[in-house]
């Protein structure tokens, strides 16, 4: 090692390498040390595994290096876990579930939203397992639930179109926006120039606006019927947004060109060639994949397909690609068996994976369609699905629950199943439906009739 690389390509060279490599040769020298505990290198790292994460309420002082340590060994932690680790407290019944942290002196705290049929908004602490406050009875029932953690804040969406945005701290709504129609689709998307909330009704309009003002951005007209999905890609360039109904084709934005739209020009977008599509989901870690779930046929067989979206740039316009993904390129689309229940929830793991449930087993597959894991795990059919990039919920419809983790080892990644929570109290399992999480220093879980807290 008498050889002395100079630090610039150094540098260049240690940042292709995992944890694991980039900790050995800090051991090597002082010189290579020095190095290899270059703030920028454990970002990366950060960022890669846990892109879709928030860091800017737990970095506080400390280094990347250190944060990436202590992520680790949470996530070693929760792989751990068996259900005589939690906590069980009851708690009022919950239509939809996101969450949001925020900092009390020099600890993150996490807070979880929750909506109720009796027409209010909850927050809690999830530490302590208590409620926080609870919102003034709603004259509609909140369809839509979306959180914005980095700033505290809860968006809610009625029946009756009325938007509005809530201070996790607070119970008193700090702005309101009564939409001209019934509003189906609800997302934030955090960009350089802000946040910004998008909102889909049932005229086929999606708006942008401003956060936490709610003041009008930019309007444009999607399709002829509803939009009921929309989702924001993890490096926000994109926004996916499409309907349920057969003769909707997906059309994805960029971003840009809603939020600085052109007078007299139309955003620039792109058509999905899929109809009838019921589901998406951005890669977390392949910011430009999408993988659609669709429903075809008189049999309405189900099929997923995975598309990679790219932008040219010539001169000042921008021109929109999409394309499917060849077999020998990453291999994406596939139909499921005749004999398979349609499945109505879904995600996707690193890009290359797409789970989903079906009836009461959960199945993992590649994009191509090669089945790698099912798990028989409740005995009654699945009602939702969560997927991040550390974990995987689901929920069963007796109200049990089941934590996987995922595992990267090998050449698919693959889920490691956890624990399994069941129902506690007398009174019958409630109507909820599981509408986000969020990803933070410690992760907690709140559904059905209770909260479940990791013991400390």
């Amino acid at each position: 090692m008498e050889l002395q690389v100079p630090d610039v390509p150094l540098l260049k060279i240690f940042s292709f390498l995992d944890a694991f490599s980039l900790l050995q040769a800090s051991q090597v020298n002082r010189g290579w040390n020095r190095v290899a505990e270059n703030d920028q290198l454990w970002r990366s790292l950060c960022l890669k595994k846990w892109s879709l994460c928030n860091f800017s309420g737990c970095l506080g002082s400390q280094t990347w290096k250190r944060l990436f340590l202590q992520q680790t060994k949470l996530e070693h932690r929760m792989a751990a876990v068996k259900p005589e680790d939690f906590l069980f407290r009851e708690a009022r019944p919950m239509a939809y579930l996101s969450g949001c942290g925020h900092t009390v002196g020099a600890q993150e705290k996490s807070v979880l939203c929750t909506v109720s049929s009796k027409h209010k908004l909850y927050a809690w602490d999830v530490q302590e397992g208590t409620m926080i406050w609870s919102s003034p009875v709603q004259q509609s029932s909140i369809m839509r639930l979306a959180t914005l953690p980095q700033m505290h804040l809860a968006f809610t969406v009625d029946l009756e179109g009325t938007v509005k945005v809530w201070n996790c701290q607070d119970e008193d709504a700090l702005a309101t926006l009564t939409m001209p129609w019934t509003c189906f689709s609800l997302e934030i998307c955090l960009t350089n120039d802000g946040p910004f909330l998008m909102v889909g009704n049932a005229e086929g309009d999606i708006y942008t606006l401003t956060v936490p003002e709610l003041r009008g951005v930019s309007k444009v007209n999607a399709f002829k019927y509803s939009v009921d999905l929309l989702h924001c890609s993890p490096d926000k360039k994109w926004i996916f947004a499409s309907g349920t109904h057969q003769n909707i084709l997906p059309v994805v934005f960029l971003t840009e060109s809603l939020l600085k739209p052109s007078e007299g020009k139309s955003p620039l977008s792109l058509s999905i060639p899929f109809s009838s599509c019921c589901r998406a989901c951005w890669a977390p870690r392949r910011t430009s994949r999408i993988t659609v779930m669709y429903r075809r046929g008189s049999c309405k067989k189900t099929g997923f397909t995975t598309f990679e979206l790219m932008a040219k740039r010539m001169g000042d316009r921008t021109d929109m690609q999409g394309r499917l993904c060849h077999i020998r390129d990453t291999i994406a689309t596939f139909l499921l068996p005749l004999h398979m229940e349609s499945p109505i929830w879904m995600g996707v793991g690193d890009g290359n994976t797409v789970v989903f449930e079906s009836g009461p087993s959960l199945f993992l597959f590649t994009i191509s369609g090669h089945l790698l894991q099912r798990f028989e795990d409740h005995q009654r059919t699945i009602g939702n699905l969560w997927v991040d990039p550390v974990h995987v919920l689901t929920t069963s419809t007796d109200d049990s629950l089941h934590l996987y983790m995922w595992d990267e080892e090998g050449r698919y990644p693959h889920l490691k199943s956890c624990c399994h929570l069941e129902h506690v109290g007398n009174d019958p399992a409630p109507s909820w439906r599981l509408a986000g999480s969020v990803c933070e220093v410690e992760s907690h879980i709140g559904l059905g009739g209770y909260l479940r807290e990791l013991k400390k």
